[in-house]
């Protein structure tokens, strides 16, 4: 994990939430070698160093992952400043200290990999790993073959080659079109920008799959615990 502040450290162990680690050592409970620390900021290098929590040592949690489906308008992230219900209003409290394995705007449901494996989800989000995410598209009006294959060889927005590394039209007519998209690279708001270059608005986009995973009978706010396997 590197030097990293002790707050964090907690956390990303699975230890405790970040607002518990927070708390634990404003109130002089955590240690670090014999040493009580009450800056949230310290930094340490959890695999060199000795931690305990009220003069007891903690142990690196096992690792915990899970596939979480996300509802529409909920907000990918710990807090939120406009006060938006956020994914972790929707977890209990022994999942609090999972983290989002990329994200899902507000807008977008379905599938998101949540864990507290690190190497784990630096894996899945290097774009040199070519892990595939796959997503059910609708967009306003038509969408021709041309157009798909445009995609398919990239479009160009902000500086940016946006390019989906497959799609399928499965239908169309003048009112919308229904996609499936997959992505390998998951730049900001990809998709929506791919279609608005094309003069189209997205109106439901849906990730049913990562990697080896799929979204399955899962229902919006429901989750399920996963392996490294189940993925990969």
């Amino acid at each position: 994990m590197g030097q990293v502040p002790l707050e964090r450290a907690l956390s990303k162990l699975g230890i405790m939430s970040r607002s518990q680690t927070k708390r634990s050592i404003e109130e002089g409970r955590i240690a670090v070698n014999g040493r009580v620390i009450k800056d949230t900021a310290f930094l340490v290098v959890p695999e060199k160093v000795r931690i305990t929590v009220d003069g007891k040592p903690v142990d690196r949690a096992a690792a915990c992952t899970i596939m979480f489906y996300k509802p529409r308008g909920i907000v990918t992230t710990r807090s939120d400043e406009k006060g938006r219900r956020t994914i972790y209003d929707l977890l209990p409290a022994h999942l609090q200290h999972l983290h989002p394995v990329g994200r899902l705007d507000m807008a977008s449901d379905g599938l998101l990999l949540m864990t507290t494996d690190t190497q784990l989800s630096n894996f899945l989000t290097d774009p040199s790993n070519e892990i595939p995410r796959i997503y059910a598209v609708t967009v306003k009006g038509q969408i021709t073959d041309d157009q798909v294959k445009l995609l398919s060889q990239g479009i160009e927005d902000k500086g940016e080659l946006l390019k989906a590394s497959s799609i399928t039209l499965r239908k169309a007519s003048n009112k919308e079109a229904h996609l499936i998209v997959e992505l390998t690279e998951g730049k900001n708001r990809e998709i929506r920008r791919m279609f608005e270059a094309l003069g189209r608005e997205v109106t439901t986009l849906k990730r049913i799959a990562f990697g080896k995973l799929k979204l399955g009978t899962l229902t919006a706010g429901q989750f399920r615990e996963i392996t490294k396997k189940d993925i990969l």
